[in-house]
């Protein structure tokens, strides 16, 4: 059974796993992806990227709840980061500012969906 005391923990490992994913997904070559089938990424590019760091700032902010500001600064930075290895054509990607807005975008939904989550959880109680 779940306990509510051990719900940050297992938001952190969920976190750390999701980001790595995000990563690695953001940072492969073109040709990596569409050889493993993930081209379906590019389908729907911004939709992606938003829903990327919502899930991503829901997952810290569930995780890491009393360091809120800095969790978004660093999701901020992320995509940026992102956006700015794409763009030095090291993996084939391309850089995009629209993205980094798709993230940014992302960001402000995943803190709303933890608010909400955690009033739900509050109201259970």
């Amino acid at each position: 059974m779940l306990h509510t005391d051990s719900f940050p923990t297992m938001a952190r490992i969920i976190f750390l796993v999701a980001l790595a994913f995000v990563l690695l997904l953001a940072l492969s070559p073109v040709r990596f992806l569409q050889e493993f089938g993930m081209a379906f990424t590019f389908d729907h590019d911004k939709l992606n990227h938003a829903t990327a760091f919502a899930v991503l700032t829901a997952l810290g902010s569930l995780g890491w709840p009393e360091h809120k500001a800095r969790l978004i600064v660093l999701l901020v930075l992320t995509g940026a980061a992102i956006e700015l290895v794409q763009g030095m054509q090291l993996i084939g990607r391309d850089m995009s500012v629209f993205d980094w807005v798709a993230d940014c975008a992302g960001i402000a939904c995943g803190l709303t969906a933890a608010n909400w989550t955690k009033r739900l959880a509050g109201g259970l109680r």
